[in-house]
């Protein structure tokens, strides 16, 4: 089916706060299937300053009142345009005049390397709005709004000037005012817990994407993508505004045109789940993949860390992960020494009893891939020819550690650094703060990032139930899931049933764990056949805070996982997400304090159709997760 994108123009007298305000210009443009419908206008008011506004309703509920679009700058003109005694303007969006409209419509389907289904559709309505500020050439800039059914989008767009304008960012205050009863999912830094608040008095600014729940039963998604050459963006309080959140730069971006700001997305749906299912919005407003050639080398799979850095430690962890169906190994910080110096060589080991060609080699032999960590102070240093050493001596892939965050300059950084591995098909994970805004669609070997709360700091089940509607809408989360150790505050079905609702290509499972702790457990065989990228995804039931249902297919086989909070609950899992009239083998890992085994998981045996309902009793803090075959 053809959808038409639908532009109206026209003219509406408007009153505002006692003014006397013009809206100049609307645009109404509508989502392809038409349930989406973001607003653009101009408003004038009577001591002649004229601004940006937009909108956004869904099936004509509120999600974003009228609110304001800014950016501000301090340009650096050509020594031309100087000579010329050009005002150099910081309120850009002032008194801008429209000059053109362009209308797009866009449907095609593209097939990630990795992914949570094995393809997505990228269908959007566009239109570009070209404005000129004070009718002077020099000053020209396009507002490009984006309507897809999962969720709009707004960037600004600088186009190549010959007069030779640099553009400083100073700011980038875009509003999002919401209806009164909003709530959010708060976050003060990426690896922070989260809180529900009103938008009211919150203790600094939220991370993104940032999660609302409105009061007249939608959820929505604050976020950013395509954020590579630009600040980190983070979300505040108006100071002025009831209810109105606004965009909160780290600091300036200096930048050459033609040139685009990040997209600053309003992702919206009727049930939370959907936000999750819809995080392929993210991967389409970036762009494609840039790696040419043979892609076989980006390979997903599992991972474990070696606790101990000798070569019999690593031998066994080796041995363990081929046992266990895993893919790699991963030798955490200061095997080349301490890791905080620019001193230390990571070219070099710097350990004893550590034969890292032998344990590659070894590695080889037993199917094992081996990642290496790597501090940012040894990439700086040492990135143009380090990526091109590790694949010389086998090595699969590279964990970057402590990268500075949020700056324009190290946003640059990392995203260079992720294109030189990419160059010696090296993959990437990044750790510590930094979070993915969709590029991992332009360089398929960014293969999953930290920037969350995750096992290394041993958050409650509570906290586990947030992340997937918050944190993973960004994208891939490694989140180091553990299975034995003591600390873990949730139970051993519950950890299971991570590895079906977390997604991540590259899974680390065993953070704190070593092999000597492995007794044979039988439902350890669910982590033994999971995969860790999809051919289709359904999140069958859940809310932020409280519980998730997540089911994933590859082929014709599923993956379920179920997790609660701290508190018990009975859910009822319907199964019509399955092929009609097939049967299924079900294997069913669930909590079972009465089973005299260290881990109390029981493992059973059942068979399903989609017509089945299964009644799920999870203990507080509990967990469930069951394995799909069908039968043939």
């Amino acid at each position: 089916m053809r959808y038409f994108l639908l532009v109206m123009v026209s003219f509406i007298a408007l009153t505002a706060r006692g003014q006397r305000a013009v809206t100049d210009t609307p645009v109404n443009l509508k989502s392809p299937d038409q349930n989406l419908t973001l607003k653009f206008h101009q408003k004038s008011f009577s001591d002649n300053k004229r601004m940006m506004y937009y909108e956004v309703s869904y099936k004509g509920k509120e999600v974003i009142k009228e609110s304001a679009l800014d950016i501000q700058m301090d340009n650096q003109l050509s020594e031309k345009a100087m000579a010329l005694k050009i005002d150099q303007h910081k309120d850009w969006c002032e008194n801008l005049e429209i000059k053109s409209y362009k209308t797009v419509t866009h449907d095609t389907t593209w097939k990630p390397v990795n992914g949570e289904s094995s393809q997505v559709r990228d269908h959007y309505n566009e239109v570009d709005i070209t404005l000129v500020k004070d009718d002077n050439p020099i000053y020209v800039v396009q507002v490009q709004l984006r309507a897809y059914n999962e969720g709009v989008a707004i960037r600004y767009f600088f186009p190549e000037n010959v007069k030779g304008t640099y553009y400083n960012v100073t700011a980038e205050n875009t509003e999002f005012s919401l209806p009164p009863g909003t709530q959010a999912w708060f976050a003060n830094w990426a690896q922070a817990p989260y809180y529900k608040l009103q938008l009211l008095n919150w203790p600094g600014e939220s991370e993104r994407p940032l999660t609302l729940e409105l009061p007249n039963g939608l959820f929505a998604t604050l976020a950013e993508a395509q954020m590579v050459d630009y600040a980190r963006t983070k979300f505040k309080l108006s100071t002025n505004k009831p209810n109105t959140i606004i965009t909160s730069m780290f600091g300036d971006v200096q930048l050459i045109s033609p040139v685009c700001t990040p997209w600053r997305v309003i992702m919206v749906a009727e049930k939370p789940g959907d936000l999750i299912e819809h995080n392929y919005l993210m991967l389409n407003l970036n762009e494609q993949s840039k790696i040419t050639g043979n892609t076989d080398w980006i390979k997903p799979g599992k991972i474990m860390r070696v606790m101990t850095q000798t070569t019999a430690d690593a031998k066994a962890n080796i041995d363990f992960a081929a046992t266990q169906n895993l893919q790699y190994i991963l030798f955490d910080w200061k095997w080349y020494g301490p890791a905080f110096s620019f001193n230390s060589d990571a070219t070099k080991v710097a350990i004893a009893d550590f034969d890292l060609p032998g344990i590659i080699q070894y590695g080889k032999n037993k199917g094992i891939g081996v990642w290496l960590y790597v501090n940012q102070q040894a990439l700086l240093a040492q990135s143009d020819s380090l990526f091109a050493v590790y694949s010389k001596w086998g090595v699969k892939g590279v964990k970057f550690g402590f990268v500075q965050v949020g700056s324009h300059r190290w946003t640059t950084w990392v995203e260079k650094a992720i294109q030189q591995a990419a160059a010696s098909k090296m993959m990437v994970n990044i750790h510590d703060d930094w979070r993915l805004t969709g590029e991992q669609r332009t360089w398929a070997n960014l293969m999953t990032a930290e920037g969350i709360r995750g096992n290394e700091e041993m958050p409650d089940a509570t906290h586990n139930t947030i992340l997937p509607f918050t944190r993973y809408i960004a994208g891939p989360a490694d989140y180091t899931i553990c299975y034995f150790d003591k600390r873990i505050k949730t139970t051993h079905a519950h950890q299971l049933a991570l590895a079906a609702i977390y997604y991540s290509p590259i899974q680390t499972l065993f953070w704190y764990d070593n092999p000597s702790q492995y007794h044979q457990e039988p439902e350890l065989e669910f982590w033994n056949k999971i995969p860790t990228t999809w051919d289709e995804t359904r999140v069958l039931q859940g809310k932020p805070g409280e519980y998730i249902t997540t089911a994933r297919r590859k082929g014709t086989t599923w993956f379920l996982g179920t997790i609660t909070n701290n508190e018990a609950r009975s859910l009822k899992i319907q199964f019509t997400f399955l092929e009609p009239g097939k049967k299924y083998r079900a294997k069913i890992y669930s909590d079972d304090a009465g089973k005299a085994t260290a881990t109390h998981v029981r493992v059973s045996d059942s068979v399903v159709n989609s017509k089945t309902i299964l009644d799920v009793n999870l203990q507080p803090s509990g967990g469930e997760a069951l394995y799909l075959e069908e039968i043939k």
